[in-house]
């Protein structure tokens, strides 16, 4: 299985590649006043905007930086209404893969309630890596204020 890395902090996560449906630069995004910290803002998708999450402000409370190796990480959400709309993940240094069987990933024995979406863990050459879930990244309220308009056609 290929997985996208991405860091957080000085820490590695993985994301299944299967699940990603582009990897962009970093482009303009337009913030949205007063929203929950982890709300990157909006981008322009080809004429449609997409909500981005900055996966750095929603984990460790800082934005990602405006680095080289900061991408948008274009994934299918659900919208909860049954509906698979677009959402970028704003990830630092996404710019590696991975090869590993799911197998290699055990429990990581830790649950905590407000990170639903960080899932098992393995260790490389390089220390540990945590795979991280997207489609369950967001809180149900979040998740219904981003995506309160119509399906995209």
């Amino acid at each position: 299985m290929l997985f996208l890395l991405f860091q957080l902090g000085k820490d590695r996560y993985a994301l299944d590649a299967a699940g990603i449906a582009e990897v962009l630069p970093l482009v303009e995004i337009t913030p949205i006043p007063q929203a929950p910290m982890g709300i990157g803002g909006l981008f322009n998708y080809h004429g449609v905007p997409v909500p981005a999450i900055d996966l750095s402000a929603l984990a460790l409370g800082q934005p990602a930086g405006c680095r080289l190796g900061t991408r948008i990480v274009l994934v299918h959400y659900p919208d909860g209404r049954g509906n698979r709309r677009k959402l970028g993940l704003i990830a630092e240094k996404a710019t590696e893969t991975m090869r590993a069987d799911p197998g290699d990933f055990a429990a990581s024995g830790i649950d905590n309630a407000a990170t639903p979406y960080l899932g098992p863990v393995m260790a490389d050459a390089r220390g540990v890596v945590q795979w991280v879930d997207p489609q369950v990244l967001l809180p149900p309220a979040l998740r219904d204020m981003l995506f309160r308009e119509p399906v995209e056609s």
